[in-house]
């Protein structure tokens, strides 16, 4: 064995912040979801929106990259180019898994659910309150598709922004957002002696049930 391989071997962490019992978790997992993620903003982590989202084409190849939670109702919604690599996955197979970690409070938590768009009113709101450079780079880019350079994208952007120094960028119809239904939460609290509490929601019938997984 290396010795870069064992020096990764020898990396680990024991966790003993906190414990996740059965009598902690309220009885819908949006609210208790709520009360974590409040938590992770109000601690002022380092992106504490960022979420894995994973998604699996027709020919049933995932593909995980970050996004950023950008509204949380009955559902967590995000933005996207629906031209995107994610995309077109959402579009042959409609479901998804989202992953937050937030180590400084040794959780994670596991969302599995159906993906839908939002309206186009809720794209619109979304959209128009983003900063002018954001929104121009939604227009120019070709999101996951091959470019000839970095220079070439750049040239895109600046003629983009002098175009609508003086009007107003329009929503393209090739860019919204998404709203993942869940039908599982999977809450992790980092334990002493890698045994993590593991407990899930999982919707049955429109009404969830509660469990405990093995670490």
């Amino acid at each position: 064995m290396s010795k870069k391989e064992q020096n990764l071997s020898d990396i680990r962490n024991d966790y003993k912040l906190k414990i996740l019992s059965e009598s902690d978790l309220k009885e819908n997992p949006i609210d208790q979801f709520h009360e974590w993620l409040d938590l992770a903003v109000k601690s002022n982590l380092y992106e504490p929106t960022a979420m894995t989202l994973s998604t699996c084409d027709s020919h049933c190849r995932p593909s995980s990259r970050i996004v950023l939670l950008k509204g949380l109702d009955e559902g967590l919604v995000f933005f996207t180019n629906y031209d995107s690599k994610k995309g077109l996955s959402i579009a042959e197979n409609p479901f998804a898994a989202a992953l937050f970690f937030w180590p400084e409070l040794e959780r994670q938590v596991r969302i599995e659910g159906k993906v839908v768009k939002v309206s186009a009113e809720e794209s619109d709101k979304y959209f128009y309150s983003r900063p002018k450079a954001s929104q121009i780079g939604a227009i120019v880019s070709p999101q996951s598709k091959i470019i000839s350079s970095r220079n070439d994208l750049d040239l895109m952007f600046e003629k983009a922004l002098i175009a609508h120094e003086t009007k107003e960028v329009t929503r393209p119809d090739n860019w919204g957002g998404y709203r993942i239904i869940p039908e599982y939460f999977e809450l992790w609290q980092g334990r002493s002696g890698r045994l993590h509490d593991r407990l899930f929601y999982q919707r049955e019938n429109n009404t969830w049930t509660k469990g405990r997984l093995a670490p």
